[in-house]
């Protein structure tokens, strides 16, 4: 009689001894199995494979400043970090909403986060963008604090068969979900040059954007397919050939980072949902609700500026932050993705 016990599968195996590809890093990608070899990881300033390490979570808690029985928003689930936080100060009674785009990501989290003891009788997870917030209104009533953290999470950024990072060959995507339109590959192939140009300036504020919107669509016009993350950042580092080499190296890697910046933001359409979210939020929330947005350029933080002023000359929220609040040295030191973050609020009257 044959034997039907299924075989357990072997871990990936590695040159070496340190995995150097995403997926051979088995231990951090199962933090949960390998406790003291994450936070190892995390000694050195690191964040570890497949996790994610959330930003400014004590300036957070201290705006929302959040009750037992409360009912509340995390816009931007992610990795949960934000929302383990925000569901222990929740406790009795209250519930938290929560909403990402990310189909890799999304069960995952909530995995988790059941595994914690927090499953639906206090965590509504919906797989929506949260441009809809009036929907999650509709459903869960005025809501007294709403979160939304507009970084891309390091796990996507990690993960290359994602694209969202030029340091690692990948596919040329940066969708958040990327069975929702076009790939950046598929842009690229048909966007007029001045409309590339105005992307990189409008995006990302790129300097060089003239002659790197010419190279790429000249690669094009000689039939070169641009649908990987390193063929993009070849691209990029030819067009900026005529850099003094004192600084070359480093000007050509914040370039990149723009230039993948802005090229995520378009296919995303970023701008577009923030400024939906935006218009839509007091509606969402309950007389003296709070909100507290962090945004991680200055493309984000205008638009939160300008339209958290508006609403505040109109009288619809009573505060909003006057200058914006900054991680900590210590968690810049500690975890290098914060130091671009920026953190504002409001209330509504």
């Amino acid at each position: 009689m044959d034997d039907q016990t299924p075989k357990s599968s072997r871990r990936v195996r590695y040159k070496g001894t340190h995995p150097k590809s995403f997926k051979e890093k088995y231990k951090e990608l199962n933090p949960e199995n390998f406790a003291e070899d994450v936070e190892k990881v995390m000694q050195q300033g690191r964040t570890p494979a497949g996790m994610h390490r959330s930003i400014c979570v004590n300036e957070i808690l201290e705006i929302l400043n959040i009750q037992p029985g409360q009912v509340g928003m995390d816009a931007t689930l992610g990795y949960g970090g934000h929302s383990l936080e925000m569901l222990k100060l929740l406790m009795p009674n209250g519930h938290l909403y929560a909403t990402d785009v990310d189909p890799f990501e999304l069960p995952k989290t909530r995995d988790r986060l059941a595994a914690l003891g927090y499953g639906p009788e206090v965590l509504t997870i919906k797989k929506m963008n949260f441009s809809n917030i009036d929907l999650i209104a509709y459903e869960s009533g005025p809501l007294n604090f709403v979160l939304a953290d507009l970084g891309v999470s390091s796990m996507q950024i990690d993960n290359p068969d994602r694209g969202f990072s030029f340091k690692i060959d990948g596919p040329l995507d940066l969708r958040l979900n990327p069975s929702s339109g076009k790939s950046a590959a598929v842009l690229l192939k048909t966007i007029p040059q001045e409309k590339l140009e105005e992307i990189f300036i409008d995006n990302s504020d790129e300097p060089y954007a003239e002659q790197i919107s010419t190279s790429i669509i000249q690669a094009i016009k000689r039939g070169e397919k641009i649908e990987t993350t390193t063929h993009l950042k070849e691209i990029i580092k030819e067009s900026l050939s005529f850099l003094a080499p004192s600084n070359k190296v480093e000007e050509i890697k914040k370039t990149c980072q723009r230039c993948f910046q802005a090229l995520r933001i378009e296919v995303n359409n970023e701008f577009g949902v923030l400024e939906k979210f935006l218009e839509k939020l007091p509606d969402a929330l309950a007389p003296g609700g709070k909100v507290a947005i962090l945004s991680f350029h200055s493309g984000e933080d205008r638009r939160v500026k300008k339209i958290f002023k508006a609403f505040y000359n109109g009288g619809i929220y009573s505060e909003i932050a006057q200058d914006i609040i900054k991680a900590t040295a210590e968690e810049i030191n500690s975890n290098p993705r914060a130091r671009s973050a920026k953190l504002r609020w409001a209330i509504k009257a």
